[in-house]
């Protein structure tokens, strides 16, 4: 398949964004650090700009397309694009934290799902299971391969174990701005769609429901719900695609 040009990027600008993406491990660590009950979901936020700001980066999130916050926090059956405010964190919420950032001129984008406090067992295995499937998926983003077949690993994985994967929301290449092509859903066949090319940096992201995939778009203009209500999960990384194994661009620094 025709291969954009700008999807493929120079080794230099592989080691900015993954400069970039230790500050935001490390921006995301401190918000997980403080993600206790009673703590507002916009206290996190500031502790994020704060964070980032320095050590010489800078939100991507805030003011793309017109976003209000600097990180996504999304809560129980929220699966993505929640708007950090005066809500409060609660004993056995399922807390998704999702940032971007922009370092040297060029993005990285990552994304944790974590329990406070105690979680009941369906939680937890949601979160083990939705964080494994980034694993696997990640696990074959190499040269040669394709879109598709990402997309089968994390979907294979996650309906053997009774989930779902939300459909209407993917992944995404990312580089100078936060979304680029191409498009990298968490469902597919092997060997369909782009192959994957060294110097590609991809934005891997499952979204794993305990129930059905749909869900609902909140009248807020940015929040995303599951539609039957039930528990959401949210892990991601930028990588690299090498011309041996995927290179993992973003980590904590817990």
């Amino acid at each position: 398949m025709f291969l954009n040009k700008s999807m493929i990027k120079t080794l230099q600008q592989i080691e900015i964004q993954k400069q970039g993406g230790i500050i935001l491990g490390k921006g995301l660590s401190a918000v997980m650090a403080a993600a206790k009950p009673g703590v507002s979901t916009l206290a996190l936020d500031d502790i994020f700009v704060t964070t980032v700001r320095s050590l010489g980066g800078e939100p991507a999130f805030l003011g793309y397309k017109g976003y209000p916050k600097s990180i996504c926090t999304s809560i129980n059956d929220e699966v993505v694009h929640g708007i950090p405010g005066k809500r409060r964190l609660k004993e056995g919420d399922l807390f998704s934290l999702d940032g971007g950032l922009r370092y040297k001129g060029l993005c990285t984008d990552m994304a944790r799902t974590m329990g406070i406090g105690k979680i009941s067992a369906s939680a937890q295995k949601l979160l083990s299971v939705t964080q494994t499937a980034l694993a696997l998926g990640v696990a074959v983003a190499k040269a040669g391969n394709t879109i598709g077949d990402i997309g089968f690993a994390i979907k294979n994985y996650v309906e053997k174990n009774g989930f779902s994967v939300v459909r209407s929301l993917v992944g995404h290449g990312i580089g100078t701005e936060v979304h680029e092509e191409p498009q990298v859903p968490n469902f597919g066949k092997k060997g369909q769609g782009k192959t994957l090319t060294a110097g590609m940096v991809l934005a891997i992201e499952p979204m794993v429901n305990i129930g059905q995939f749909q869900v609902n778009f909140s009248q807020d203009g940015w929040t995303i719900t599951t539609k039957d209500g039930t528990l959401s999960a949210h892990f991601e990384d930028t990588i690299a695609i090498t011309k041996k194994d995927p290179q993992i661009l973003t980590k904590l620094a817990l």
